[in-house]
């Protein structure tokens, strides 16, 4: 039985217009960061969460809290510390002295939007008890276990030049985010718009265009976009040249500590779907493979300590497996 795609497509190009709607109203307050505009809302559309690295200034809370707005989700923000407690987060058990029972206070984590503001400045319980609710996508607060709502998105940000006091993510950890971006510094012309824009007053408001209902809906649209065998080789060939480099005739084995988890094959299907949903395409190309590669790969791929003698990261390594991977 062979697949619609034409019909996929028409409920793509029906869908897509609300993407255009959404980004029109981020565009009003966000100057550039096209990137992390569109990471972010494959974050949405596929329900993967976004690790964010770049130095402070880069519009990052403004553009989470945009997105939030327009889309009429419910945003909570969490600046992670050093003193920051799993109960901070999660929520606890308040004790009622007249009644004499405790009553359940939910935590920030309860909300459709959260930014995890400096992940790496909590400790490692703090940093665990929010992965395990990413992964789970339910909370425990004393015996009862709670939902977190949904659609559900966590933008964590890492700050790369400030490490004193801070403590690092482990790879198993940082696993469960779906992509990892880096965030740069605006162009010269978009700085320009940037400070006549903060100029303005009154600044610009974002209109609600969309809510939990077109989320979900467009979330289900994800499933029925058409991969074709050859490209999910691609996928796969990919990920494996990060475990198997020699069996690809790549010269990297003693570079790589370990290669991507199975974690990556599935992210980057689902992370390709959507961004072929971006494009208003009903099916996946090798391009969609490669631009959202290197976010899903990054930050799966260990080096070993040659590799940091040499100075290569892990981007260094992934770009020239996309280089040596034959496209179909």
């Amino acid at each position: 039985m062979g697949v619609d795609v034409k019909g996929i497509e028409d409920s793509v190009r029906d869908k897509a217009h609300l993407i255009g709607r959404i980004t029109d109203e981020i565009d009003k307050v966000i100057v550039g960061q096209r990137g992390l505009v569109e990471r972010l809302l494959v974050g949405i559309l596929t329900g993967g969460h976004v690790l964010v690295e770049g130095v402070p200034g880069l519009a990052k809370t403004t553009a989470i809290k945009t997105l939030a707005a327009a889309l009429k989700l419910e945003f909570k923000r969490i600046q992670f510390t050093p003193d920051l407690l799993p109960a901070d987060l999660i929520g606890t058990l308040v004790f009622n002295p007249k009644s004499g029972d405790f009553s359940t206070r939910k935590g920030p984590v309860f909300a459709n939007i959260v930014l995890a503001d400096e992940i790496n400045r909590a400790p490692g319980k703090v940093q665990s008890a929010l992965l395990e609710a990413m992964q789970e996508r339910q909370v425990t607060i004393g015996t009862e276990t709670f939902p977190l709502p949904n659609p559900f998105l966590v933008m964590a940000t890492q700050n790369p030049i400030e490490q004193e006091g801070t403590y690092p993510l482990p790879e198993a950890q940082i696993d469960r985010f779906m992509l990892k971006v880096k965030v740069t510094y605006p162009q010269i012309e978009e700085e320009l718009s940037i400070m006549n824009r903060q100029t303005e007053l009154p600044p610009a408001s974002v209109s609600a265009v969309a809510d939990c209902d077109d989320i979900r809906s467009l979330q289900k649209l994800m499933s029925d976009i058409y991969v074709d065998e050859k490209v999910k080789k691609y996928m796969l060939d990919l990920v494996f040249a990060t475990r198997e480099p020699e069996k690809y005739n790549l010269d990297l084995s003693p570079l790589i500590a370990y290669g991507a988890s199975p974690r990556a094959s599935i992210y980057l299907n689902l992370a390709s779907r959507a961004r072929a949903f971006l494009d208003s395409r009903g099916y996946v190309t090798p391009h969609d493979v490669k631009v959202t590669g290197m976010d899903v790969l990054r930050h799966r791929l260990i080096v070993s300590y040659e590799a940091e003698a040499e100075g290569m990261d892990s981007e260094a390594i992934l770009q020239k497996i996309f280089d040596h991977i034959p496209v179909p």
